[in-house]
């Protein structure tokens, strides 16, 4: 193996590339079915509120760690810990998170090209999302072209690959969304919508709402199992890192609630249910443009921009996996992507037949292997490596202070300043692992 690290392009590339890993299904699929479960306008602002004072140093730090070490996220650990320390057992965990995400993610991408295609081919007469979703040749089917598309874009050279594919998606995808937005706002309903999704209901804000905006906020951005740091060591030093994460969270925030302004008019307009959760997007959507003139064309649009949403997301988490699983074992690109694939293939269909052959309720009734995979995810392991991250960083016993500035402050851009390390040492922790304690006590088990 060539021990040579790939590096990025360019600086609109790594932006690209990290907007892209935070940009997908979490702002557009999950975000609005959360903001309609949650009381609309007052999780919003709850949410925005936790990607700044949350979001933001938490990028930062794992941008950091990424960019010092100059490898995955199992190896990163090992080059900025002390002797004997044992941080580095976080990387595996962190791994262990990036396919437990994809075991339900790519299933979710592959329903989103399946509704690209009927709507493309005219043929939505019959489209539901319970009987997609109940269907297990339609699930498997569409599970296998996510996977081998998106291993299929990494297995060539970073840059010629996953830096050129992503930077023109996301280019396209924003396009896209402004052209949904502006058609959206022009439903009979707009204003309706935009109460609900925009104007606070303070009595509808409680411990349970701030809870998950702190998960939304975590899973929307990819911070805590390493999906940042990746990215952070395929970067020079030409820019700061607290800059680089406000403009890649400004992105994120940008798609989330533009995604809100997209989806809430029509839900008012034609009188569907907010609080659908999962089918929300799916089943609202297909009404809207199914009773829309030019229905065809406009749903055809938007789920092609779903597709583009979902794969900037796949692809990162893929390249995150696949680098760990290349400095474990010295592999080629070519044959850690054939090797990740039928591995993530595998532990995808757990989800992809969990509506049909394999049933399996781990939660409260209706509960599936979708959300299995997403309590282990945004439940437990995303707060719990952001606390893990955030002590690491700005700890003697860890990375350390010094240690940790002076490599986020490297380069032109915004600086951490010695002021910020009540927030990054006391501030960040405290508040991650009180809602984390707090989620536990209030998950809905049975």
């Amino acid at each position: 193996m060539n021990h040579t690290r790939e590096r990025l392009g360019s600086r609109l590339g790594f932006i690209m590339l990290s907007a892209g890993c935070a940009i997908g299904c979490g702002n557009v699929w999950k975000f609005p079915w959360m903001t309609g479960q949650f009381g609309g306008g007052g999780f919003v602002l709850i949410y925005v509120i936790c990607l700044i004072v949350l979001g933001l140093p938490c990028m930062t730090m794992e941008f950091a760690i990424g960019r010092a070490a100059q490898a995955s996220p199992v190896k990163m650990y090992q080059k900025l810990e002390k002797p004997g320390q044992k941080w580095h057992i976080h990387g595996y965990f962190a791994l262990l998170g990036n396919i437990a995400l994809m075991a339900f993610y790519t299933v979710v991408t592959g329903w989103m090209i399946y509704y690209f295609c009927r709507f493309l081919t005219g043929r939505t007469e019959d489209l539901g999302f319970g009987a997609m979703i109940s269907n297990p040749a339609i699930n498997v089917i569409f599970l296998f072209i996510a996977v081998v598309l998106g291993f299929g874009i990494l297995s060539f050279r970073l840059e010629k690959g996953l830096e050129r594919v992503t930077k023109y998606m996301m280019m396209a995808l924003l396009a896209l969304m402004l052209v949904l937005a502006i058609r959206s706002a022009t439903l009979s309903g707009a204003k309706e919508g935009l109460a609900f999704y925009l104007i606070p209901d303070l009595s509808k804000i409680n411990g349970t709402t701030v809870v998950a905006a702190m998960n939304q906020a975590f899973f929307t951005l990819s911070i805590g199992i390493g999906s940042m740091a990746i990215f952070g060591s395929y970067i020079g030093k030409e820019r700061s890192l607290l800059g680089e994460s406000v403009n890649v969270i400004i992105l994120d925030t940008f798609v989330a609630i533009i995604a809100g302004f997209i989806i809430f008019p029509a839900c008012m307009t034609y009188g569907i249910e907010v609080t659908d959760g999962p089918a929300l997007l799916f089943n609202s959507m297909a009404t809207v443009f199914t009773h829309m003139p030019g229905g065809r064309i406009w749903g055809t649009l938007f789920f092609l921009f779903m597709v583009f949403a979902a794969f900037s997301t796949e692809l990162a988490v893929f390249e995150n996996i696949l680098a760990c699983v290349r400095e474990l074992t010295g592999w080629s690109r070519p044959k850690g992507c054939l090797i990740c694939g039928i591995g993530i293939f595998l532990v995808a269909l757990t989800t992809a037949l969990g509506y049909s052959v394999w049933h399996f309720q781990p939660f409260a009734k209706g509960s599936a292997w979708l959300d299995f995979w997403d309590f282990i995810v945004s439940t437990n392991l995303l707060p719990l490596g952001t606390l893990v991250f955030s002590i690491f960083c700005s700890n003697r016993f860890g990375w350390g202070w010094e240690n940790f500035m002076n490599e986020a402050n490297s380069g032109k851009g915004l600086k951490i300043r010695n002021w910020m390390i009540p927030l990054f040492r006391y501030f960040v922790p405290a508040c991650v692992l009180g809602l984390y304690i707090y989620g536990l006590a209030v998950y809905q088990w049975k």
